[in-house]
């Protein structure tokens, strides 16, 4: 009588995963996707925006048609969008431009600190004069204005674009739902209709909570500029304000700012540190304390991950990148979520299960 064979080595080896077979194709799909967005950067960009906008305009402009023809409630929203955004755009010109024209009336003294840091520097062998001919001379400073004008020229051009992307995708959206539910793929309907759905929830809470945060911290910053006598004490303010709707690098340059200045306004170095280390506690109390509690676990993300994409989106389409970076990522995992394949994005990326819990059910859960 013949005795079982043993199961060769081979077969007792485990199949391989199939996600473990197709992570190179994965690779390799995903960089070709970000190369073609890098490169389509002019046409993309703008539709990108009209959908943030579209997501926070469209309840306003569903209550409005519920009363008014369609095409009015269409004329006012547009309307009020356009009125925010020009404001927006009037606080950032009025208080820069009042920065500009100060540091333009206390030149003198930038260049008493200029001689001073350059004497210093070439007392220990490094010659400021010599780096200062060959970088900051009249061809750059002319190259830098030509860059500027076409920098202001290609934004209004980008906004305009942007805001035909709203008329048009606002007048859509009821349409496209129902194509979308007429779709004979139900699975692939549901996470289009959910997802989308979702999506609008929190990037409208995101710009709630963060414009919340930015006045808070444009209140901060203000108080602090004025009982410290900083000069300009509302102009940082307001550029406080502005500059928190970009994530990290708006409250970098938020905080630099005004400590430049106090090199110039203070006579001692002492003074310089406690502006740079009082504005950087109030931007590390307001955006690392107070926002996480605000936004809870419905926009909770890790660190790394917030910043990976920040810098990711930066470097793709520049600075409108750095602002609609965050809401990009936050519209990636939310569709992941709706998917059983691609859920586990969302998990790893997003918050943590223990989070999601009630406290009750956390601490039965620990118990």
């Amino acid at each position: 009588m013949d005795r079982p064979q043993a199961p060769s080595e081979a077969s007792q080896r485990p199949s391989p995963h199939p996600w473990s077979m197709h992570w190179p194709l994965i690779t390799l799909v995903v960089l070709a996707f970000l190369g073609a967005i890098y490169v389509a950067e002019a046409v993309i960009a703008p539709f990108a925006f009209a959908l943030f906008l579209i997501a926070l305009v469209w309840p306003l402009q569903a209550r409005l048609q519920a009363h008014i023809p369609r095409l009015v409630a269409l004329a006012v929203s547009i309307l009020l969008l356009v009125v925010a955004f020009s404001g927006f755009a009037l606080l950032i010109v009025w208080a820069f431009g009042r920065v500009a024209r100060w540091i333009f009336g206390n030149l003198s003294r930038f260049q008493e600190i200029y001689n001073q840091m350059s004497l210093w520097l070439e007392e220990r062998g490094v010659a400021v004069a010599s780096i200062w001919a060959d970088y900051f001379n009249i061809g750059w400073l002319v190259g830098l204005t030509q860059k500027l004008t076409s920098q202001v020229n290609t934004t209004l051009t980008f906004w305009l674009v942007i805001l035909v992307y709203v008329i048009l995708g606002l007048l859509e959206v009821e349409a496209t739902a129902r194509k979308v539910e007429a779709l004979p793929n139900r699975r692939i309907a549901q996470v289009l209709l959910a997802g989308s759905a979702e999506t609008a929830v929190k990037i409208r809470r995101y710009m709630v909570v963060r414009s919340l945060m930015s006045l808070l911290t444009g209140a901060l910053v203000w108080a602090f500029a004025v009982l410290f006598g900083l000069p300009l004490a509302q102009e940082w303010g307001v550029i406080a304000f502005t500059l928190n709707y970009i994530p990290f690098i708006g409250p970098f340059i938020a905080t630099l700012f005004p400590t430049l200045l106090a090199m110039v306004e203070f006579d001692t170095w002492q003074a310089v540190i406690v502006v740079f280390a009082c504005l950087n506690v109030i931007q590390f109390v307001v955006g690392s304390y107070i926002e996480p509690r605000l936004s809870g676990t419905v926009l909770a993300m890790s660190p790394s991950v917030v910043l990976f994409s920040i810098f990711l989106w930066t470097f793709l389409w520049g600075l409108p990148g750095t602002f609609i970076g965050l809401p990009i990522t936050i519209a990636v995992l939310t569709f992941c979520a709706q998917d059983p394949s691609t859920r586990w994005l969302a998990m790893l990326l997003g918050p943590s299960e223990e989070a999601d819990l009630p406290i009750p059910d956390r601490t039965r859960r620990e118990a």
